[in-house]
């Protein structure tokens, strides 16, 4: 491929990633405003919020799993969910939306929530290849071995790789401050449980 053909989908890249980053925070909003509506229109069926917590809680604990390898910029990591996935964060997050879609049943939130991945998430995550294949000359090994998004099964092994798969650090899950993650489901289980029976009774009344 020459420069000429490259140049055209490098623009291409960084002009979506930059509507990307302004309309993040509105499609932020527009989903959770969608998201009360919905949990306003019908009351969640316990059933479905019970069955939400199969995706939700993996999806919770393979982004705290990955914030305590990640090194941002320092290095390339290989390790821990990283030899399984290359965005085991992204992966994460798109496990707890399809859960919290699941809760409320509702078909809206759940196109909301896969648009919002096609837009924000695909340009975002191109955009960081990009950067890590010329900061790290290794990294196009490390895509020969590991897939993008769907895990494989077994970790992979990178040349050159040490027996001592590395391990996890508390300091630096809390560095990445991914206990936030934890706490906005947790407010959102709440809301899930609580805001609609308090909403109906400060309009309504107690009754």
């Amino acid at each position: 491929m020459t420069k000429s053909t490259q140049m055209p989908q490098s623009d291409w890249i960084a002009r979506w990633q930059q509507v990307a980053r302004r309309i993040r925070v509105s499609l932020g909003f527009l989903t959770a405003a969608l998201y009360l509506f919905e949990l306003w229109r019908h009351a969640p069926q316990p059933a479905a919020v019970a069955w939400s917590l199969v995706m939700v809680v993996p999806g919770l604990w393979l982004r705290a799993y990955a914030a305590g390898y990640v090194k941002k910029n320092r290095e390339l990591t290989v390790t821990g969910p990283y030899a399984h996935t290359r965005n085991p964060l992204y992966l994460g997050s798109m496990l707890i939306a399809a859960g919290f879609a699941v809760a409320l049943l509702s078909w809206p939130v759940a196109l909301v929530l896969a648009a919002g991945f096609v837009v924000i998430y695909i340009p975002v995550i191109v955009s960081e290849e990009r950067f890590l294949r010329v900061a790290f000359p290794e990294f196009d090994d490390y895509c020969r071995r590991v897939p993008r998004l769907i895990p494989r099964l077994t970790p992979a092994r990178q040349p050159g790789q040490k027996a001592a798969p590395g391990a996890f650090s508390v300091t630096l899950y809390c560095k990445h401050h991914e206990y936030n993650a934890l706490l906005g489901a947790a407010l959102l289980y709440l809301c899930l449980l609580l805001l609609r029976p308090a909403l109906s009774a400060l309009v309504h009344g107690p009754r």
